[in-house]
């Protein structure tokens, strides 16, 4: 299933691996995959939360807070929820062909799904349009 990932793709999946294992739960889901992915700090990533006027400083912090801490366990293994399933197909299919999934696939699959704790964080941080004002005259 990740074979199309490009190496910092790959980086970012065993870094929300990691993150899931950090916080002492069972599953990696796409709060861990957006934890990966600010951790990473990839260029491109960077850039979109930029773009959207989003400080990833914050959002960081956030997710780390929100993804608390499970209970101790022994590691039988570690599932990959639907909704990350879902991320995953959603980038592949975003790119054409055979080609390789970067971080910013991810990214920009996870912003569409829109759903849960990593999009109501990334929405929470993202700067409010500034309404123009016109003058009369």
């Amino acid at each position: 299933m990740f074979s199309r990932f490009n190496p910092a793709a790959k980086r970012v999946l065993r870094a929300a691996e990691q993150a899931c294992r950090n916080h002492n739960h069972y599953y990696v889901g796409v709060g861990h995959l957006l934890l990966a992915l600010l951790e990473e700090r990839d260029p491109e990533v960077e850039a979109r939360l930029t773009a959207r006027g989003t400080d990833s400083a914050e959002v960081l912090t956030d997710i780390r807070r929100a993804l608390g801490t499970g209970d101790d366990r022994l590691w039988d293994g570690i599932l990959v929820t639907p909704r990350v399933l879902g991320v995953v197909a959603a980038a592949e299919a975003a790119v054409p062909g055979d080609g390789p999934i970067a971080p910013c696939n991810l990214f920009d699959a996870m912003v569409a799904e829109g759903n849960g704790l990593a999009a109501e964080i990334l929405n929470r941080y993202q700067a409010k349009p500034i309404a123009s004002t016109r003058i009369a005259g």
